[in-house]
């Protein structure tokens, strides 16, 4: 197989109208093989997009996409439950699985494992390959070793294994919306304060340093992976998938300079000047991959 993009699901609050925006435009210019699309973190944002999905599944299709709808990560309520369940017996669709409440609920049809659920060892992966995975999408926090010994777990199960290489890392998941407590606001009444925030809400230390990133529920790192200067190495483990994940900036120049540094186009160099000076006010990262601190940032050889 040769080397794919992937796009994984908008994870904040957009506008209804520029989230179907976004997702025309990835049909009509994105060089990507696989996008996914859903709500992976709020089931109260659902409603908001429900209207587009039918004409955003039908665009993308015509396009020539892969279209996988992911579930919420974090199911607490009984209209999380709902959601999860409609999305997950959808028949005739791909579904992506962010919550194991999901895999209860298709049982072992054929299924993609999003970022958002655990697969750090051998065990938890033959355990997912043999309930009917296809696909899992590793969580950023493998280091390069790690990746080699799944990749040599998944051969025997012929399960493809994913690396998101792009966007900011999903570090941990809450029963509260830290995004509501921040303005004084509980979960139930929130007001959709998150969609003031695009690309998240900045936290930053006592002493005033950016640290981390609030998306309701989830927290976020601040800096945004990118992986561009280990593609190669990747691709000679066994890795043929990469996943980039949107940020209202700089998406569409982050696919198409992983696309040309893939296709031999651009070296990684010359992408990660495109990359700077198109994308979100954040400093890119790559730590966990090299075993460091994630937040950090490795020069890593480059043709």
């Amino acid at each position: 197989m040769s080397a794919q993009i992937t796009l994984g699901p908008v994870q904040y609050n957009w506008a209804a109208d520029d989230w179907r925006d976004f997702y025309f435009k990835v049909a009509d210019e994105a060089p990507v093989e696989t996008v996914f699309v859903g709500e992976v973190i709020c089931s109260k944002r659902a409603p908001l997009y429900d209207k587009h999905i039918p004409d955003i599944y039908e665009r993308l299709t015509d396009a020539g996409k892969t279209v996988v709808f992911s579930t919420l990560s974090e199911v607490t309520t009984d209209i999380d439950r709902r959601q999860v369940k409609k999305i997950a017996t959808s028949e005739g669709f791909l579904i992506e699985a962010n919550d194991v409440s999901a895999l209860y609920q298709m049982g072992k049809e054929p299924h993609y494992i999003g970022p958002l659920m655990n697969c750090y060892n051998e065990e938890a992966l033959e355990v997912y390959a043999k309930g009917g995975a296809i696909s899992i999408c590793l969580n950023p926090e493998i280091p390069k070793s790690g990746i080699e010994a799944l990749v040599k777990a998944a051969a025997p199960f012929n399960v493809d294994l994913e690396v998101q290489v792009y966007g900011r890392m999903s570090l941990a998941l809450s029963a509260r919306c830290y995004h509501a407590r921040a303005h004084n606001r509980t979960k139930d009444s929130c007001l959709f304060v998150c969609d003031e925030d695009p690309d998240g809400m900045r936290l930053d230390t006592l002493e005033g340093d950016k640290f981390l990133t609030v998306n309701g529920i989830q927290t976020q790192s601040h800096s945004v992976l990118n992986l561009v200067e280990c593609l190669d190495e990747m691709q000679n483990i066994g890795i043929k998938t990469f996943r980039i994940s949107p940020q209202s900036k700089g998406t569409f120049t982050a696919i198409n300079a992983f696309r040309d540094v893939l296709d031999n186009k651009l070296s990684p160099s010359e992408a990660l000047k495109l990359m700077r000076d198109d994308g979100i006010n954040a400093p890119f990262s790559n730590g966990f991959y090299h075993q460091l601190p994630g937040y950090e940032w490795h020069d890593a050889v480059v043709r």
